[in-house]
């Protein structure tokens, strides 16, 4: 009696077990550069950025990669919690930049998370 040979893992199975090989730092720094292309963009910082700009959605991307950062920072460490710590205030002042009504200090996106940033 012979044995069938196991199933192919299912595409799910195979990238969780792809994902599973990969270091954590690595998750969050990859997850927290993609959302700060995505308010990049939506900041209109773009080649053709007037065209993408949105800044409810922008807003939203900047309190999200705020609270990645925030809580993140400790789980991967100085050396790469600083760049990303710089990006985020890099976005959120240029947030300030854009909006015709800018927040009040503390009030931006992410500033609940980060604290007030200073204007440049």
């Amino acid at each position: 009696m012979s044995q069938s040979p196991a199933p192919a893992p299912s595409g799910a199975a195979a990238a969780a077990r792809d994902l599973a090989d990969v270091p954590a730092v690595e998750v969050i720094t990859t997850v927290a550069l993609h959302l700060m292309t995505a308010a990049a963009v939506s900041l209109g910082l773009a080649e053709d950025g007037a065209g993408h700009r949105d800044l409810d959605e922008a807003r939203k991307l900047i309190t999200a990669l705020a609270g990645l950062v925030t809580a993140g920072a400790p789980e991967v460490g100085a050396f790469h919690a600083a760049p990303l710590r710089d990006g985020l205030a890099s976005l959120q002042r240029a947030f300030r930049e854009a909006s015709p009504v800018p927040d009040e200090p503390g009030r931006g996106p992410g500033e609940a998370l980060t604290g007030p940033v200073a204007a440049r």
